[in-house]
């Protein structure tokens, strides 16, 4: 999964947009754009070989702001503007009202 996010520049890291083999040094401010959010880590500590979920989660801090968690629960709550069958994309004057409604 990480692989495929990293090929559609989903990943990027201090800002800079990575390959699946790129290497992360301690410090490190990894940025995901996943299901809408942009989720936020900093890389405690390296790793040399796999390990499980547990201890992997002890190499990393999430500091995701609290506003893009909110999205999160807005995207899966289900509000969702959707459009009705056959009227197509919506117009520049409609998206602004979608974006202005949504906060974003």
């Amino acid at each position: 999964m990480a692989t495929d996010l990293c090929k559609r520049h989903k990943v990027s890291i201090n800002g800079q947009q990575v390959k699946p083999s790129r290497d992360v040094m301690v410090g490190q401010v990894i940025v995901v754009r996943k299901e809408g959010v942009c989720w936020q880590y900093r890389v405690l500590k390296c790793i040399d070989k796999r390990v499980g979920a547990q201890v992997a989660k002890d190499c990393c801090e999430d500091i995701t702001p609290e506003e893009e968690k909110n999205k999160l629960v807005l995207i899966r709550g289900g509000w969702v503007p959707r459009r009705a069958k056959g009227e197509g994309r919506p117009t520049k004057k409609e998206r602004r009202e979608i974006e202005r409604v949504l906060g974003l």
